[in-house]
């Protein structure tokens, strides 16, 4: 539970009223490196994880934790002068609409050796990957650069590890609105883990989105190897949580237009309906555990979520 400082954490009742989000879960998991070692796989509510997979969820939360993070998060938007109207558009005090925002992405490639050197051509196509999902919420991603870092001790990096904080201590770059992304072998058989937008200062130095580099497109990790391991992974950095959070029960993942879903989805399921409330499953929603492959969408309330976190913790 470290990533979630919920002691400094902002999300709100706004948005529970509204129908929006709070704090994310966060990462996915399959134990494949860069050259094609084997899977292992990862189950949790906070991280996107393969199917059978064991390893720990770096970002669980209970519901209490949840709620408080979600009173925090109003109180954080009324003091930015901030509302959600009733068509998902973030409004200020004057009623004027949040322009769309542009993302300043950071690339930091780990390597043992020359083991893990993801190629500029699939960073390149994980950038069009990541503007594909996000640029009906109104976010644009601009690569500002790559750093290429040979350092085996960082290599083979686990949440909340000496590693993870040596390694982003030496290497972020940007504000609150610099989105720093590493490319690493990730321990646990994770797929990936991310920091919330409410998780203390968002400019801070363990902020971003940590990723196995054989998830980028054209990687290794067989069925999570087209890009989507960093949308679900930056949805949680824009503030989403799994679309299973809470399970059946009220608020859930707080966002209204998701339907409730008992337990993470894998693979690409037909006619999954785990919960009484009226939807099927949203297993093509990005923020649930299914396939790379059955991934497209955010609904119109994640959105409205993520506008609202951006602006009140990154813009």
């Amino acid at each position: 539970m470290s990533r979630l400082r919920l002691a400094v954490a902002v999300p709100g009742a706004a948005l529970l009223a509204l129908g929006m989000g709070a704090l994310p879960a966060n990462a996915k998991a399959i134990g494949a490196t860069d050259s094609g070692a084997s899977q292992a796989c990862v189950s949790g509510s906070s991280a996107r994880l393969a199917k059978g997979s064991h390893a720990a969820d770096p970002n669980s939360a209970s519901a209490a934790e949840v709620a408080a993070a979600e009173r925090m998060f109003a109180n954080a938007m009324a003091k930015k002068g901030l509302h959600v109207d009733a068509n998902g558009r973030v409004l200020d005090k004057l009623g004027r609409q949040a322009p769309a925002a542009t993302v300043k992405v950071y690339f930091n490639v780990i390597t043992s050796g020359s083991t893990g050197n993801v190629t500029s051509t699939r960073i390149n196509k994980q950038m069009a990957v990541l503007n594909n999902a996000f640029k009906s919420a109104g976010f644009t991603f601009k690569l500002m650069g790559v750093k290429r870092v040979n350092n085996s001790s960082w290599y083979n990096v686990s949440p909340d590890s000496p590693a993870e904080s040596a390694m982003k201590t030496a290497l972020r770059q940007g504000g609150t609105d610099a989105l720093n992304v590493y490319t690493a072998n990730l321990g646990g058989g994770l797929l990936g883990w991310a920091t919330f937008p409410f998780d203390g200062n968002a400019s801070d130095k363990m902020d971003g989105v940590v990723l196995l580099n054989a998830s980028l497109p054209g990687g290794s990790a067989t069925n999570y190897n087209l890009g989507d391991t960093a949308t679900h992974e930056v949805g949680h950095w824009m503030g989403l949580w799994h679309t299973f959070q809470g399970g059946c029960n009220n608020p859930g993942d707080m966002v209204k237009d998701t339907p409730a879903e008992a337990s993470p989805a894998f693979q690409c399921p037909t006619g999954r309906n785990t919960c009484p409330a009226p939807g099927m499953d949203p297993i093509h929603n990005f923020m649930d555990y299914t396939y790379d492959s059955c991934m497209n969408m955010f609904t119109a309330g994640q959105k409205a979520r993520m506008k609202a976190m951006w602006n009140t913790y990154r813009g």
